[in-house]
């Protein structure tokens, strides 16, 4: 696989059952750094795709359900993030993002994953200031002669001491030389975690089933692929927010298809999804009664052209033209006996549409052999609408929302939105020893439906919209403007002249090298919240939580992240031993004043890790600064320093049978993330004291096993 060097973004290959898997990338811009990963044992041991990119710089999760983190990149989340799976765009469909996007991939069907932050191509990203993430799955496999027939197999499964955590996969393939069937079918099961006290942090609890169906032709210079799958997650707790996901289901499908030309290649794209979500109560550790039943659609295409304009490649233009639709209905089935929950459906949002129109422009051009040079230019059109609302009922326990309602449905609800993205970036080989790269990105985000349209002003109904995790209330505002971040960055890479291989290929890793990025954010019109008033959640007197509203503000966001790899030691006896890892440290403010809400502090992960015969070994620590630049608006809590140190190991029988183990916070170290939010949970049982951040998971001994055929 050819690689393109960068560090505004980083990717990494990972393994499926013992196997390198990564789809060709000569589609790929400029900015992309591609590693292949020969030690995918070193990947987290967690049910949720959002822990396989913990070790790229400037990356971070924000606590949701056990398959549900949010990703951060640089300070930017959740729908500031383009998040495509297989290409495909999906939105989550819930008022608190429990199915956020990357929960519908989970690892087992993961072959390969691509970051990138900051100056994002206009081809790979729009509608999203923060950047773009990537899940791809592994790539259809063919015989390599006519007549011949592939078959391949295999399992895996895990296990986690620290909740009970179960999770096994099966995966299945066969082919000819023109034709592929693959199927992957993963099952994960976890009870409550517990922290470093032996606490039960409660409402944590899950169980997720997910089945995909690959089929795939290929002839001369083209290929046709299909995907199908479906997605079941019976109960999924959410310790730091208000409801817990008693259902999720959704069915997808996804086509694509690409063909190569003398001139360069074509691709295309159409996919369709269907989600249906429930949120309430389940079980013992959180009791409660209110049904709230979502549903949401997202379809589109995608068209994309790469025009070869010089014989040897050496200029690409990429044109492109998008489109995507969700639509979203979310309503509250009456309550019978209460006097605040019924008589009748409250009505969320009703019939919610946001259709997108895009279209691009790109060209990549090589001046000489030390620089290149990507600009690119994107123009998007965002529609959104929704009907008309009601209250659950008319009584005066229901008058906000009643009065709510009125004042939503007397007016216009449709918005239109024109947006202009632009990239601009160069690159520098100076020498075979360094890379400097430097650009400026205009992004463009458009309010989401949640944001836009929900209306209630009732303090139980504010409650219900928050995928931010921190206990307050929110309600929309139909006339946001679309937030536009102007984006500066800049790479320096040293790195050694030969990769680990000793060819010194691009696509090879590096046997050492140093990575520094710094960035700078400005964003017109970010969307903050500005407050309403107070509340004590659960009456709880010492407990304190906010009414806020979305809210137009304009905002900075910097910082620096790090990457480094260096060799120590490399003898017969104790193979190759190197110093790895990543540190970051992000800032956000409201240009009016005040923090932004979830910027991660100062954080340092460090590991030495061997690589003898088999064996992989690694030693890791992980620290993260205090966390005192809050956001007062939102009653952000501050959270402590903390160390955790994790030792990992794994050994590789053969070239099919690998087997892992290792001890997550090894000294049971009790902690609370900084982006943890609070432990809303926790308060609901104990109905006193304060509301306190959500605790980090305690020690916990990880096992596991791969198997392929």
């Amino acid at each position: 696989m050819q690689s393109t060097p960068c560090a505004c973004a980083i990717a990494l290959a990972f393994t499926v059952c013992g196997d390198v898997f990564a789809s060709s990338d000569e589609q790929t811009p400029l900015p992309a750094i591609t590693v292949r990963s020969a030690k995918p044992s070193m990947t987290p041991p967690s049910a949720d795709s959002a822990a396989l990119l913990n070790d790229q710089p400037g990356y971070a999760t924000a606590a949701g359900g056990g398959v549900s983190a949010l990703p951060v990149l640089n300070g930017f989340a959740a729908d500031r993030l383009k998040i495509r799976l297989d290409g495909m765009e999906v939105t989550a469909a819930c008022g608190n993002q429990m199915n956020a996007p990357m929960s519908y991939m989970p690892p087992a069907q993961v072959g390969m994953t691509r970051v990138i932050a900051g100056i994002t191509p206009v081809s790979v990203g729009g509608d999203s200031i923060g950047g773009t993430i990537e899940l791809n799955s592994p790539a259809p496999q063919f015989a390599s002669q006519p007549g011949q027939w592939l078959t391949k197999g295999g399992f895996s499964a895990s296990a986690r001491s620290v909740n009970s955590e179960v999770s096994a996969s099966v995966n299945a393939a066969v082919a000819s030389d023109q034709l592929s069937v693959a199927y992957v079918a993963s099952q994960s099961r976890a009870e409550s975690y517990v922290n470093g006290n032996g606490d039960k942090v409660l409402s944590s609890l899950y169980q997720s089933n997910n089945h995909a169906l690959t089929l795939a032709a290929r002839g001369e210079g083209q290929q046709l692929v299909l995907k199908v799958g479906q997605q079941y997650i019976p109960y999924q707790g959410f310790p730091n927010e208000y409801m817990d996901m008693t259902g999720n289901r959704s069915t997808f499908a996804n086509l694509g298809y690409e063909r190569r030309f003398d001139w360069g290649r074509l691709s295309g794209k159409l996919y369709w999804q269907r989600t249906e979500h429930e949120m309430g109560f389940f079980g013992t550790e959180r009791r409660g009664n209110m049904p709230m039943q979502t549903q949401g659609r997202d379809l589109g295409y995608a068209l994309r052209a790469d025009i070869d304009l010089a014989a040897d490649s050496s200029s690409v233009l990429r044109v492109g033209h998008e489109y995507h639709s969700f639509h979203l209905d979310d309503v509250w089935p009456p309550v019978a006996g209460s006097m605040m929950m019924s008589p009748r459906t409250y009505v969320n949002i009703n019939g919610g549409k946001r259709d997108r129109f895009a279209l691009f422009a790109e060209w990549e051009h090589k001046l000489d052999a030390r620089w290149s040079t990507l600009l690119g230019l994107r123009d998007e059109l965002v529609k959104s609408d929704a009907g008309n609302v009601q209250s659950y009922g008319t009584n005066m326990m229901n008058q906000p929302d009643l009065n709510a309602a009125n004042a939503f449905n007397a007016r216009s609800h449709a918005k239109t939105d024109n947006n202009i993205d632009l990239t601009a970036l160069a690159r520098l080989e100076a020498d075979a020893g360094s890379r400097y790269e430097f650009g400026y990105a205009r992004k463009t985000r458009s309010p989401n439906l949640y944001e836009r349209y929900t209306w209630g002003r009732g303090g139980m109904a504010m409650r219900m919209t928050n995928w931010f995790g921190d206990g307050n209330g929110y309600v929309g505002d139909i006339d946001l403007k679309p937030e536009v971040a102007h984006t500066l960055s800049g790479t320096a890479d040293w790195h050694s002249e030969d990769s680990e291989s000793g060819e010194g290929g691009e696509g090879s890793e590096r046997r050492w090298f140093f990575r520094l990025t710094p960035y700078f954010s400005y964003v017109e019109n970010y969307i903050d919240a500005d407050p309403l008033g107070r509340f004590n959640p659960y009456r709880v007197a010492a407990a304190s939580g906010a009414y806020l509203q979305f809210a137009n503000h304009d905002a900075r966001l910097y910082g620096i992240n790090a990457a480094w790899k260096w060799p120590l030691w490399r003898a017969a006896g104790l193979g190759d031993i190197a110093f790895t890892g990543k540190a970051g440290l992000t800032r956000g403010k409201r240009v009016d004043g005040g923090n932004l809400y979830h910027m991660m502090p100062l954080n340092i992960l460090a590991a030495l890790e061997q690589t003898w015969g088999g064996w992989t070994n690694r030693a890791e620590l992980n620290y993260v600064a205090r966390k005192s630049r809050v956001d007062s608006n939102r009653l952000e809590p501050v959270t402590a320093s903390y160390s955790v140190v994790n030792l990992k190991s794994s050994y590789r029988f053969n070239q099919h049978i690998s087997v892992t183990a290792g001890v997550s916070n090894l000294f049971n170290r009790n902690y609370a993330e900084p982006l943890g939010g609070v432990y809303l949970a926790g308060l609901a049982q104990a109905r006193s004291g304060s509301l306190q951040a959500l605790p980090g998971y305690g020690r916990s001994l990880d096992v596991g096993v791969n198997v392929s055929f």
